[in-house]
């Protein structure tokens, strides 16, 4: 059997071996957020099955059967028509997956072709609404799922409570006056009325399915699957087209309610981006504060820091309350000769030298987090600054840190003692402020912006 570099749980291989019924003869880390890895296995015959296999830790887990609900999602989908990756085995002990490797792209954001873009965008809402059409009661996945809501409100509410019951302890000693606010505010304003209780994905969009020619071949990350509302899906669209645009959403939303006859309502799709935004945020903010070595920080760093920024436009443009960037300060700070070395050596001597895919993306990262540490030496304390003027403005005194300052909004928030108006502005200014401070995370996904809605 040969060696591999790659910090497998025991008995992983063997396993996958006697799943496939052949010898895996490569491993190859996959470039992504979760630990996941492509799988060659050669059979008796010389013939060799490409699997994808993905890996869910004990460590920090706060969703112990995630992986498994997704394993089982795909299962219960197959046949359904819509396309999602074929399941090749599932092992409780080890917590790990196998599944079939689609060879296809899911880049759609870099897709030249704008009819092909346009034309795959289609299909995958077609997907979609055929989705949410589905009986649950055939799908048969009621035992892996957390909740079956009965109500609108359940449906909108019931994965948001779930997340923050999963994260409990560290809401407890974190505090965030965006997520307070969010929280909050999707409290406030729930939907009233569902159409059906479908299966949804939960993060579903650009990225996050497989195409191949001008057709989706697979739908893949159903970690969040869960029932709920089925216009929670077109909020996932238009939060995962934000980070990933690919041709915008001008009638795609019009198509789905053809499709599904299920009537589309602009402000619940806003009311779900936001939805999506707060509750991924949550498990973001943790992993940026507490994070285990083997995760990309760079990463989450620009999805905290964009994706912040991103809530409170949307929120904004739901509320129909204008926000506006503040200046930013002016020059360069003091330069860091250590810094700019570092910088230096990564980009120049490191990253030309790597050959693997895996290893030369988390050097890129360690040059984003040293760049990210010089900024913050430099401008981290006029941005402190200013969100203490912020802080005195809306709370009528100056804050003797940031720190009591953060929790005398939040509680001025779970209170209700401000008005949307000053609210929405200020928490815009501070994450314009933050997504500026991070500039070299955030510019792993630059220029991003909210497509038009209908």
């Amino acid at each position: 059997m040969p060696e591999f570099a790659d910090p497998l749980p025991a008995g992983t291989i063997e396993w996958i071996s006697e799943v496939v019924g052949g010898r895996v003869t490569d491993l190859r880390r996959h470039v992504a957020r979760r630990e996941a890895w492509v799988v060659d296995v050669t059979r008796s015959d010389g013939s060799v099955l490409q699997g994808f296999l993905r890996l869910q830790r004990e460590t920090s887990d706060v969703d112990p059967r995630r992986l498994e609900r997704e394993t089982r999602i795909f299962e219960a989908l197959g046949p359904t028509g819509v396309p999602v990756p074929e399941v090749l085995g599932w092992n409780p002990e080890l917590r790990a997956a196998l599944f079939e490797f689609d060879p296809g792209r899911s880049d759609l954001d870099k897709l030249e072709d704008l009819v092909r873009q346009r034309a795959i965008m289609e299909d995958f809402t077609r997907i979609v609404a055929r989705l949410h059409t589905l009986d649950l009661e055939d799908l048969g996945l009621d035992d892996v799922m957390e909740y079956k809501p009965t109500t609108p409100v359940e449906c909108a509410l019931k994965e948001v409570d779930l997340i923050v019951s999963q994260w409990s302890r560290f809401m407890a000693r974190h505090v965030d006056p965006l997520t307070t606010y969010g929280l909050d505010w999707l409290h406030r304003f729930a939907p009233e009325e569902v159409a059906r209780v479908a299966l949804v994905q939960g993060d579903t969009g650009p990225v996050n399915f497989m195409f191949q020619d001008d057709r989706v071949s697979a739908v893949i990350d159903w970690e969040l699957g869960h029932y709920g509302d089925p216009l929670e899906d077109l909020g996932n669209i238009a939060v995962r087209e934000f980070w990933n645009p690919s041709g915008g959403l001008t009638g795609l939303f019009e198509l789905y309610e053809r499709e599904s006859g299920i009537p589309y309502d602009r402000f619940r799709v806003q009311y779900y981006a936001v939805h999506q935004n707060v509750r991924g945020m949550i498990p973001i903010h943790y992993i940026c504060e507490n994070a285990h070595p083997r995760e990309p920080v760079a990463w989450h760093l620009c999805y905290r820091y964009v994706g912040d920024r991103a809530t409170c436009e949307m929120l904004a443009d739901a509320m129909g309350i204008a926000i506006e960037r503040p200046e930013m300060p002016e020059g360069t700070g003091h330069d860091d000769v250590l810094a700019e070395a570092a910088v230096y050596a990564l980009e120049n001597q490191v990253e030309p030298a790597l050959s693997e895919d895996f290893a030369a993306s988390r050097a890129r990262d360690v040059k984003t987090l040293v760049a990210c540490m010089d900024r913050r030496r430099r401008f981290g304390g006029l941005i402190d600054r200013a969100e203490l003027d912020d802080l005195e403005s809306l709370l009528g005194r100056r804050p003797q840190s940031l720190e009591a300052g953060r929790k005398g909004l939040s509680e001025a928030i779970t209170e209700r003692r401000l008005e949307d108006a000053a609210l929405i502005p200020a928490l815009a200014r501070k994450a314009y402020r933050e997504e500026w401070l991070y500039a070299p995370a955030a510019m792993l996904h630059p220029d991003r912006n909210w497509s038009k809605l209908d």
